[in-house]
């Protein structure tokens, strides 16, 4: 073991209470912005300013999502490919088994500060060169649509990477709930700012908007890396400004078991999320078929229906998440560790598709999923990025971003094909799928139990 992941598995003073605010014996005073942030989570003295620097970052990364998101929708249903939804994960999930070691490659060669700032600078770029070619009227929904599925999965777990490795694993415990609601309000609030912006301008200034959004993200990186050199001993520092590793991302994932069963998490997370999606699709459009049988225009009138249902639907799931990431998952983290909230997601799909599976009313399965999305982009989220603070620098970056982009993607293309074999081939009804999904989440269950071993095994 070398001497900084000496350093960062060694354990911490617990706190004493934790409301309204966390404190702990011997702690050095707190500046007014820790006070204040230390409402929300277990933060200490010389950790406010790097924490909501990163919080700021995460919430810019999935602000600028959203607005790229409107951008590819607009596109890709304005020049006729919508049919590309059905493919596009198979697609990137192949043009990721060759941009993974590329950036191991990258990875290999780079501080880290140069690593994670490049790889932000190098979308922005690509941003402004769809840009360029949009002024000048080539259709380029297809590459677009394509381009955003990498690009969300990708940057989002270099930032996490990132903040796994500055911080200790105690540290990460802590702060990676506050951080997480960054994630939160980002979706929530830039979803809602997308709206707006795109009515009075074209997709293109999205994609320009993006690409600043970006930058910004990129010099928060390099702030928060010399603030942390600064205050860090010289052990860390070095170890900072070494290159990682020679590895490849996938080369370390298939060959320790720990990282092996985090991406057969992943997978199995998005088969059964994708899964209740269809199911829920499915409920909602034979309720909006229902209801608008008898109106002057069916068809816009179902429109009407299924987007003010989803529209109120998002705002539940996204404010839920934003509450349960503010006030519980720092709470939670503190009470159970990663490891028990690691359960949480499961045990609640596994009471949904139960409910789903034998009251099939879109009224019951609303709410269940209303909490069940929640859960995930909250609770579960923090708890799959606090996963990696126990593992080298190496899997932080090359490992991690393996999992976050391949395998989450190969997990979307093998629900694709459960739909397809369920619906076309075998004809199976509402119930039956929702059968299938209890079942697949048994498994995830039983994954849960051996990453909890495992991480047993390496942390305290």
């Amino acid at each position: 073991m070398t001497p900084r992941e000496q350093l960062q598995s060694q354990p911490e003073l617990r706190t004493q209470r934790s409301f309204p605010s966390f404190s702990h014996v011997g702690a050095k005073p707190r500046n007014a912005l820790e006070k204040v942030l230390s409402i929300f989570a277990d933060i200490r003295a010389g950790e406010g300013l790097t924490t909501l620097l990163l919080t700021l970052n995460v919430f810019l990364l999935l602000a600028g999502y959203y607005l790229l998101k409107t951008a590819r929708e607009s596109l890709i249903l304005s020049e006729g490919g919508a049919q590309v939804k059905s493919y596009s994960s198979a697609l990137q999930a192949m043009l990721l088994l060759v941009v993974v070691p590329a950036y191991g490659w990258v990875a290999s060669k780079v501080e880290r500060v140069r690593l994670v700032t490049g790889v932000i600078l190098f979308f922005a770029l690509h941003l402004v060169l769809f840009y360029l070619a949009g002024q000048q009227g080539a259709r380029e929904g297809v590459v677009f649509f394509v381009w955003v599925g990498i690009f969300n999965v990708f940057v989002i777990s270099q930032v996490w990477a990132f903040a796994n490795d500055l911080f200790t694993e105690s540290q990460g415990k802590r702060l990676f709930p506050f951080i997480g609601l960054g994630s939160s309000l980002g979706a929530w609030l830039g979803a809602q700012a997308a709206g707006q912006i795109v009515k009075g301008s074209d997709p293109y200034f999205l994609m320009l908007l993006g690409a600043g959004v970006l930058l910004v993200c990129a010099a928060l990186v390099y702030a928060v890396d010399r603030l942390e050199s600064a205050r860090a001993d010289k052990v860390w520092t070095a170890a900072a400004e070494k290159p990682l590793g020679a590895s490849g991302g996938f080369q370390m994932v298939l060959g320790d078991t720990y990282l092996r069963w985090i991406a057969v998490l992943m997978v199995l997370l998005n088969i059964v999320n994708s899964s209740g999606e269809y199911l829920l699709g499915n409920l909602v459009v034979d309720a909006a078929k229902a209801a608008t049988a008898n109106a002057a225009n069916p068809a816009v009138a179902m429109k009407q229906y299924i987007g003010a249902f989803y529209g109120e639907f998002f705002g539940w799931v996204n404010l839920a998440g934003a509450i349960l990431q503010a006030f519980f998952v720092s709470r939670l983290f503190r009470f159970m560790g990663v490891r028990g909230a690691l359960f949480i997601l499961p045990v609640i799909a596994l009471m949904s598709y139960s409910i789903l599976a034998l009251v099939p009313l879109l009224s019951v399965v609303r709410v269940a999923k209303t909490f069940e999305n929640a859960t995930d982009y909250s609770i579960q989220n923090t708890a799959r990025q606090a996963l990696f603070l126990p593992t080298s620098r190496e899997a932080k970056y090359k490992a991690k971003a393996a999992i976050d982009t391949f395998f989450m993607r190969s997990g979307d293309v093998l629900q694709a094909g459960i739909v397809y074999l369920g619906s076309e081939v075998l004809k199976l009804s509402t119930t039956e799928f929702a059968w299938i999904n209890v079942a697949l989440t048994g498994v995830w269950l039983w994954v849960v139990s051996r990453i909890a071993a495992e991480h047993r095994r390496r942390a305290f």
